[in-house]
């Protein structure tokens, strides 16, 4: 009996994962027909986006250094996508984070290395965190839908950070809305070996490392731990939930304070990593592109660093788009990833297609093969 379970889980398995790269084709090849229409070869647009993301070890770091805030907000997004509910506060939540962040670096300057880099990623959870709790207060307490709450949250965020950076701790040095630089102890420095810059300039650092770790955490913790099957339970039936005796006010609370502390890490790579200091307009909606990749990856951990880099990908080479076609312009990236999200949402269609003989030999009577 385990093994026909067993043979019957992989065989599912199997279907679903082709049917996830015929979706993946047919979108791609969907959106790249769309230029024809500006007067462009599809496959000249699609060789110059595989080119500019992969062609040299630096284009190689900008496409993994773009994908490390996807992976980050797209990791927020589905933790509370498995809670049943919908954070569209990311790009607050790694807002808040960021002061948080730079507040660190720039007032307490005095702590030493080991500890500097701790301190800044407990501030950019925990100020990433307090604001993704209160859309999860007023949803428990008041019945607010935090759809509704969180986009509100987004504006009030981007307006404490503007006061931050233009009045609470502007740039002596530059006319630029943007702080003073962080403290040396909390600048994250990019990948070397033997001296030399593995990726050849490109702003990478360990803040990668960081989000393939949580990636996979998070995995282990929503299939292994009591409280991500609690929390799971919450997203699939509350109401099945609270006579198991889960509560699940509390549940979605927290569901919402760890997605905005994932969101807050963004802070990490952006202002420590690669500016060291916080600027405005540093985040090219990270939050929101965040949402489809935890979509594409339908909340699963681990396949949000697939979706992670692929939207990465796209979004490093768009650029040249700009420079290598005539008519095209790096905008064309934001058609790709709408169409792509929009196939694979057809998520019955590779299971229809799969499974076409056999209700045609029903039909006719006949047995299936």
């Amino acid at each position: 009996m385990n093994a026909v379970l067993k043979n019957a889980s992989l065989k599912n398995l199997v279907h679903r994962f082709l049917g996830t790269l015929l979706l993946l084709a047919l979108g791609a090849g969907l959106a790249l027909s769309f230029s024809l229409f500006a007067g462009e070869n599809p496959l000249n647009v699609a060789m110059i986006l595989v080119r500019s993301a992969t062609a040299s070890r630096y284009d190689l770091g900008m496409t993994l250094a773009y994908s490390t805030p996807l992976i980050f907000t797209g990791l927020a997004v589905s933790f509370a996508y498995k809670a049943g509910l919908f954070n569209v506060g990311a790009e607050g939540q790694l807002l808040m984070g960021a002061l948080g962040v730079a507040a660190c670096g720039i007032f307490l300057p005095e702590v030493p290395w080991p500890l500097a880099p701790l301190l800044a990623t407990a501030a950019a959870m925990l100020f990433g965190g307090i604001w993704g709790s209160i859309p999860g207060l007023l949803l428990v307490r008041r019945g607010s839908h935090e759809v509704i709450t969180t986009i509100m949250m987004n504006f009030v965020a981007a307006g404490l950070v503007s006061w931050f950076v233009l009045d609470g701790a502007p740039s002596t040095d530059t006319q630029n809305p943007e702080t003073m630089l962080v403290a040396p102890p909390y600048r994250l420095g990019t990948f070397s070996l033997n001296g030399k810059e593995v990726f050849e300039g490109a702003p990478l650092g360990w803040s990668t490392v960081l989000a393939v770790i949580c990636a996979c955490g998070l995995a282990l913790f929503f299939r292994r731990a009591v409280v991500g099957y609690e929390l799971r339970i919450v997203g699939a039936n509350p109401s099945a939930a609270a006579w198991a005796g889960i509560q699940t006010g509390r549940t979605k609370v927290t569901a919402m304070a760890c997605s905005g502390a994932l969101a807050g890490l963004v802070a990490l790579p952006e202002v420590l990593g690669n500016t060291h200091r916080l600027r405005l307009g540093f985040s090219p909606d990270y939050g929101f592109i965040g949402i489809a990749v935890a979509l594409l990856a339908r909340a699963r951990p681990l396949v949000v660093i697939v979706t992670g880099l692929l939207f990465g990908a796209l979004q490093k080479g768009a650029g040249d788009l700009d420079f290598q076609t005539t008519s095209i312009t790096r905008d064309f990236s934001l058609v790709i990833q709408a169409v792509i999200i929009l196939m694979l949402s057809a998520q019955a269609l590779p299971q229809r297609i799969f499974d076409l003989p056999r209700p045609i030999f029903k039909k006719m009577g006949a047995t299936a093969p």
